[in-house]
This record gives C-alpha cells, sequence and structure tokens, in this order.
C-alpha cells in the first residue's frame, strides 16, 4: 500500500462524506456521529478539526465558501479539490481490494496465552465468549431495527462483516476451550508441565545469580 500524505483513517471518511458536497468541520461531526462511524474509526470533534487542517495543507480539500448565521461564529465550508477526489478513489479501491496484516489485540493476547495457568486462560476466554456474545446481540438488534426503520443493507454491509467475524470467533473460541480441556487429548497437561519447566530454570537462573 502506498505511503500518504495523510494516513489517519479518519481522512478517508472525511474525504468520503466531502463527495457529497461542501461540508463544515461541526456538519462532519454531526455525520460521523449519526452514522455511528465510531465503530470503524476513532473520532473527537479536535480530531476531525485536525485532520480537516492536515488534508488542507495536502492539498486534498480547500475551503469553498464562509458562512455566519445568526450570532454563530463564522463556518468555512470544505469542498474536495481533484487530487482530494483521486486520493479517496485510489485509498478506498486499496482497502476494500488489498488485504493487509493488521493486529488486532486479541491475537496478540493469544499470542501470549500460553504464560498463564491453563484453568486461568480457559476461565478467560469463557469470560470472553460471554462479553462477544452479548456485543453481538446488541450488534444484530441495532442492524435489524434500522434495518426495519428503511435502511437499505448496502448500508450495513460493515456490521454484516463485523457479525460474521464475531460468528467466527466464538466458534474459535468454543474450539480452542476444547483443545485445552478434553479429558483425553487436552493441552492442560502438557501446558502446565511446560509451564513448571519455566519456573524450575527460572530459579535456577536466580541461583546462578546469587
Amino acid at each position: 500500500m502506498a505511503k500518504r500524505k495523510v494516513s489517519n483513517p479518519l481522512a478517508l471518511a472525511v474525504l468520503s462524506y466531502l463527495t457529497s458536497g461542501p461540508m463544515h468541520r461541526y456538519d462532519l461531526v454531526r455525520t460521523l456521529e449519526t452514522n455511528g462511524d465510531s465503530r470503524s474509526v476513532n473520532f473527537s470533534p479536535a480530531s476531525v478539526y485536525m485532520v480537516v487542517e492536515q488534508l488542507s495543507k495536502a492539498g486534498f480539500i480547500t475551503e469553498h465558501e464562509r458562512l455566519r448565521t445568526g450570532g454563530y461564529p463564522e463556518r468555512t465550508t470544505y469542498v474536495l479539490t481533484d487530487a482530494g477526489r483521486a486520493e479517496w478513489q485510489d485509498w478506498l479501491r486499496s482497502l476494500i481490494a488489498d488485504p493487509q496484516h493488521e493486529y488486532p489485540q486479541f491475537v496478540l493476547g493469544l499470542s501470549l496465552i500460553a504464560a498463564l495457568e491453563p484453568d486461568d486462560a480457559v476461565a478467560l476466554l469463557e469470560e470472553r465468549r460471554r462479553r462477544v456474545e452479548t456485543m453481538r446481540a446488541e450488534a444484530s438488534t441495532a442492524m435489524e431495527g434500522a434495518l426495519a426503520a428503511g435502511l437499505h443493507p448496502l448500508f450495513q454491509v460493515d456490521e454484516d462483516y463485523r457479525l460474521a467475524l464475531t460468528d467466527a470467533e466464538l466458534v474459535f473460541i468454543d474450539g480452542l476451550i476444547a483443545r485445552i480441556t478434553d479429558a483425553e487429548t487436552g493441552w492442560a497437561g502438557p501446558w502446565a508441565a511446560h509451564l513448571a519447566q519455566m519456573r524450575a530454570r527460572a530459579g535456577e537462573g536466580d541461583d546462578v545469580d546469587e
């Protein structure tokens, strides 16, 4: 993936919303909030304002006009430049078509799980499963409500994807717990033996240091 002048994912969301026409920063914040984009990108009013400035300096957006309504402060609206529209198209197409190595926190935890006691690991996995099930139920209810209200499924494909990942995670957790706890082939015995060996070696090292 090409290195981008503005790499913050929030910038792509801002560029996307500006494809519909001029907007000022408050409009962008309100649109992000209304559309529930916090599930896809981290943002705050301050970060939206900062990204607008970065996109402007990069030549991807430019001032359209300055408006003053009533007693409110003057507000500047922004529009895409030709370079901004090209950047938006290239970035979005790349995200959809090009798989990238990502770094989810759960994967990091799994890579280090062998440092825990087997029983502790199982208890934590079971707790995660309960929480994931709750999150899935909430997401599913919200999605069904949006569709019932008339929102086209096209605008829920990101939620479809999240639900698919959630279902896959639940299957994975169940399988991992089974592999650890199986009475005949479970990992708990070898796992505990490995931890005991590691502790013994650590103890021997302490003796040498002394």
